[in-house]
């Protein structure tokens, strides 16, 4: 007879062999300290730091309107992440965008992460490694320094 905790719940999906037990396992990333995932709270506070500046800057020269800061937000993405592969956010906490082989992202790749982005969706879907859509579409990962 089966009994029905050998059943498991049809939400759990079939059954896995391959698990990992910490995002970026599968990408060959360690557990924790320099080049592991960064996780959601330091995203999150780096989030916060870039849309509070731009915030700052949008108030200081256009008055705050919505769009301006939506745009400078979007400016420093793409010129910081870019070139050097952090904004000032993520600078301060210790986070950076990184290619999997270790290089700065690149303008293409900034470009597109940033448009996306900017868009709001694509970067609160993640997978089991924790990367956004826009981390996925330009293969791109938010690494701790």
């Amino acid at each position: 007879m089966v009994s029905r905790r050998d059943l498991g719940s049809w939400l759990e999906g079939p059954p896995q062999s391959n698990e990992q037990t910490w995002p970026g396992q599968r990408l060959g990333l360690p557990r924790s300290g320099p080049g592991s995932i960064a996780r959601p709270g330091r995203r999150i506070v780096a989030l916060m730091i870039d849309w509070g500046l731009s915030y700052l800057i949008a108030g200081w020269l256009f008055g705050g309107a919505e769009l301006s800061i939506l745009a400078i937000f979007a400016v420093e993405q793409l010129l910081l992440v870019g070139t050097l592969g952090y904004s000032i956010g993520h600078r301060i906490v210790g986070i950076a965008v990184r290619k999997p082989d270790g290089s700065a992202p690149g303008l293409l790749a900034a470009v597109v992460r940033t448009v996306l982005l900017c868009l709001v969706i694509p970067a609160v879907i993640f997978d089991q490694d924790q990367r956004g859509l826009h981390d996925r579409a330009m293969s791109t990962l938010l690494v701790r320094m």
